[in-house]
């Protein structure tokens, strides 16, 4: 992955220039992060043009961020995450700093020549601690519950309304069921070296996330591209923050704390999104960083900010991995991901199975769409509804798979998401017509919102095959006339290969 600084990003954003380095002339950049940084970067370029470095050269900086993005387009990777946030946000700063992350991006902790960084995962199911018709009036004896109608979407949402969709109770007993088997995976675990030992040990870093997200959406007819999937992404990680958060604390009483507690944000009686201001008075744009705003009763974060400053088991508690497997074994969605396509082919030892989407079966069922015809239909087009003229324009649209959806709706719900979470997510990103102004946008955005890390950048081939359906209720064929061959524009302002 690309380890980027703020002040890179700035550089980009002003058209400026960057000078590379030897590592071996300025071996402390490597531990510096925020303003200790820029004074530190800015010191080494004064003594380059002073004649007092060797090695070292000055290119601009849009011309390196722009191959970082050919690569990602290319490749999907090397993956784009930000250094600053990461440190700048990070509940251990007393004892180090996060140079970089683990294979999927959602890990941000300290390393050292003395310490190799371990994390414990594991992930709530969201889908199964929903309310989907949730009580929104009581009188007496009786109870009004919420009761939308199955064909009408619901784009706008508050955070009170969203709240009620979420069963606290049982969310709050399954997070606390999990923090106490991650807390225990550290001390029963098999470590490979002393040092990964060590690290496990004296931090007990644990990440807890969750998975099921899309299907959750759907559960409560909310489309990935509105403001209430937003709305739902943050009140939904703050409940899920807020019983992981005490869970620790609770572990603390009865176990100790973790041996690197004191000097920690925690010990400070700092949450996760408190740090969050800390952030916004580094950046001099703070416009796309979410507010920190609540769905919960502010007095309840109150109290839990008295609680952390007495002990906490361990030093990170949240980190939402990609659940690539568990999710499959559990039946939903992967992780935060939109759902990749609604049929799809899985492969295993024991065969070849087709996986559907149950909800949408059931929405098929219920308009009596669900037969043979839809099943060959959904396989033709990629488990795409959107060229399917007998589905309804609101299943189409709330059942969009991911390079359906504009991926900026993506980075909106993972930065309000981030503003409750220590450490990080796995953040795939999808786009199906990609150009270089697109990727260069989106990862600006990504980078002015807060996140710390993005995953994947995932994008359709450049050429495909026409389908068409040639009859009602009948297989779709291969359109006979052959698509023009794709070439280059020299007068496209957009593509980057001509600039």
């Amino acid at each position: 992955a690309n380890w980027i600084p703020d002040l890179f990003m700035e550089r980009v954003e002003a058209n400026a220039d960057w000078t590379l380095f030897s590592p071996n002339e300025v071996p402390d950049l490597h531990d510096l992060t925020g303003e200790a940084f820029k004074r530190r970067y800015e010191h080494y370029e004064r003594q380059a043009d002073e004649g007092a470095l060797e090695n070292f050269k000055r290119i601009p900086a849009v011309e390196l961020w722009r191959k970082m993005l050919t690569m990602l387009f290319e490749t999907g990777h090397p993956w784009i995450t930000f250094k600053d946030p990461c440190n700048i946000r990070n509940p251990q700063q007393h004892v180090g700093v996060v140079h970089s992350s683990n294979l999927c991006t959602e890990i941000t902790l300290n390393s050292s020549e003395d310490e190799t960084a371990v994390c414990n995962l594991g992930s709530v199911n969201i889908l199964a601690h929903l309310e989907p018709n949730p009580v929104i009036q009581e009188s007496g004896d009786e109870c009004f519950r919420e009761d939308w109608p199955k064909d009408q979407l619901r784009t706008e949402m508050t955070r009170e309304e969203a709240l009620r969709h979420i069963d606290k109770e049982a969310l709050g007993t399954t997070i606390n069921t999990a923090m106490r088997m991650l807390d225990n995976v550290i001390d029963i675990n098999f470590y490979p070296t002393k040092k990964a030992r060590n690290a496990n040990m004296r931090h007990r870093a644990v990440g807890l996330g969750i998975m099921g997200f899309a299907d959750a959406l759907h559960r409560l007819n909310i489309p990935m591209d509105c403001e209430a999937a937003v709305t739902f992404a943050d009140v939904s990680q703050e409940v899920v923050s807020f019983f992981a958060i005490n869970s620790s604390f609770i572990l603390s009483r009865e176990r100790g704390s973790y041996s690197s507690f004191h000097g920690s944000t925690w010990s400070r009686g700092l949450l996760p999104v408190d740090t969050l201001n800390h952030l916004r008075a580094q950046r001099t744009d703070a416009s796309l960083i979410p507010d920190t705003g609540c769905a919960l009763d502010p007095m309840m974060w109150e109290e839990m900010r008295k609680l952390v400053a007495s002990g906490m088991r361990n030093s990170n508690v949240m980190a939402i991995a990609p659940t690539a497997t568990i999710s499959n074994i559990v039946g939903v969605s992967q992780g935060i991901d939109p759902i990749y396509q609604n049929l799809y082919v899985k492969s295993n030892l024991s065969g070849e199975f087709t996986v559907t989407d149950s909800q949408l079966v059931q929405a098929l069922e219920r308009l009596d769409l669900w037969d043979a015809v839809m099943v060959n239909d959904l396989k033709y087009f990629d488990g795409s509804l959107a060229n399917i003229d007998r589905v309804p324009a609101y299943l189409k649209r709330l059942y969009a798979t991911a390079f359906e959806i504009d991926p900026k709706w993506l980075v909106k719900m993972a930065a309000v998401r981030q503003k409750w979470v220590d450490q990080s997510q796995s953040l795939n990103l999808y786009m199906a017509e990609p150009s270089g102004r697109k990727i260069d946008e989106l990862y600006r955005v990504a980078w002015k919102s807060g996140l710390k890390t993005t995953y994947y950048l995932r994008a359709l081939g450049a050429t495909s095959a026409e389908k068409s359906t040639v009859e009602r209720r009948t297989l779709n064929k291969v359109a006979s006339s052959v698509s023009a061959p794709k070439a280059c524009l020299l007068d496209d302002p957009t593509c980057e290969a001509c600039q």
